[in-house]
């Protein structure tokens, strides 16, 4: 009889904490706890967010009647940290202390680590830790260069489910994830396009501040000259700006909405604006994966499609009519990320994976 392990997922984001309880593979609890605005307002920072966050999945895991002593592993979403290699890491003091202190910059999932200690201590027995954060870092150094000495690019993207697909799609063809080549093209509010060598991300457009094919909310890459010219027009501010690149781009500058099926519904129903958007992210996409094939020198094991616009079969076959001919595509809608946490703490209790220090 296999051994039980038990683990409680968390992640944090802008307007709910989503948690889970698995039991080995299986998911035995999943909850999706929503938080409004007025519940929100009222906390200057989101790490002052923390107890209240916490009380919540506490008490949802304690009404699903689960034993908080049973569980083995605390892993939540990894935050804006320094950036790091991918891997598992446990949560330490110096992790702690650059969450708490916004030192790589402020996002919900930093509460994810923050969390996940504070649960774990209190629990004989378990330990917290982290997941392929969004600063997961392996670009060559090539990559880096941003033709300017005072700009560098860097590597801020959808690391969690990029990796998560990346290993399930070389399990399903009896391989390992460092034994393939693959593009994999993350489609969410935001979009992430990937050139995983070997095992690593030698390359990827930065999502965090839009780099990239504009999505529902983000802007993607703008005309520069045009950019900052309006920088400097005295027409907008800093904040002004930053929203209409990331948070009130793409889709909601179009339409005022993020909500890619009702642009799509838009389209379907005649509206020309609505098609012509949707195709033009799509191309943008397929762009931004020929780009990747470009760096893997077109030694390519597959493309691979996920997050949730991948739903969409009309978006899907727009980019692959593209791209068919690089390499065979496959499509993996949605985005778990609680599964996708829960398995690496699986990989670490099962010796598949040694923890990290984050130093």
């Amino acid at each position: 009889m296999s051994v039980i392990i038990r683990i409680l997922a968390i992640n944090p984001g802008s307007t709910s904490t989503k948690t889970a309880v698995y039991e080995n593979e299986t998911p035995v609890f999943v909850k999706n706890i929503k938080h409004t605005k007025e519940e929100l307002e009222v906390y200057e920072k989101i790490t002052d967010q923390f107890m209240f966050r916490k009380d919540l999945i506490l008490k949802a895991v304690k009404e699903a009647e689960i034993e908080l002593d049973s569980l083995r592993i605390v892993i939540g979403r990894g935050g804006l940290l320094k950036p790091i290699e991918s891997g598992v890491y446990e949560v330490n003091e110096r992790m702690l202390g650059d969450l708490l202190n916004r030192s790589f910059g402020e996002h919900a999932s930093n509460l994810g680590g923050l969390i996940a200690h504070d649960i774990a201590r209190q629990l004989p027995g378990a330990k917290a830790y982290i997941a392929n954060p969004v600063v997961v870092d392996e670009l060559d150094d090539i990559a880096r260069i941003a033709g300017h000495p005072r700009f560098q690019r860097r590597s801020i993207f959808h690391a969690l489910n990029q990796k998560a697909v990346a290993r399930e799609h070389a399990k399903s063809i009896m391989k390992t994830y460092e034994e393939l080549n693959l593009i994999v093209a993350h489609l969410g509010g935001g979009i992430t396009v990937g050139a995983h060598k070997k095992g690593k991300v030698i390359d990827v457009n930065q999502g965090l501040d839009g780099e990239g094919p504009f999505s529902p909310e983000r802007s993607g890459t703008l005309p520069v000259g045009d950019l900052a010219r309006l920088c400097f027009s005295g027409d907008v501010n800093y904040n002004e700006v930053k929203k209409m690149i990331t948070g009130e781009g793409g889709l909601v500058a179009y339409f005022g909405t993020n909500n890619a099926y009702e642009v799509e519904k838009r389209a379907a129903a005649g509206d020309m604006e609505a098609k012509l958007l949707l195709e033009a992210m799509a191309y943008q996409v397929a762009k931004e994966i020929g780009a990747m094939a470009t760096v893997l020198r077109g030694d390519v094991d597959g493309i691979l499609i996920t997050g949730g616009l991948a739903n969409s079969k009309w978006m899907v076959n727009l980019i692959i009519e593209r791209v068919h001919k690089i390499a065979p595509t496959h499509v993996y809608p949605g985005e778990d990320e609680l599964r996708a946490l829960a398995f690496n703490g699986l990989r670490i209790i099962r010796g598949e994976a040694v923890p990290k220090v984050y130093a």
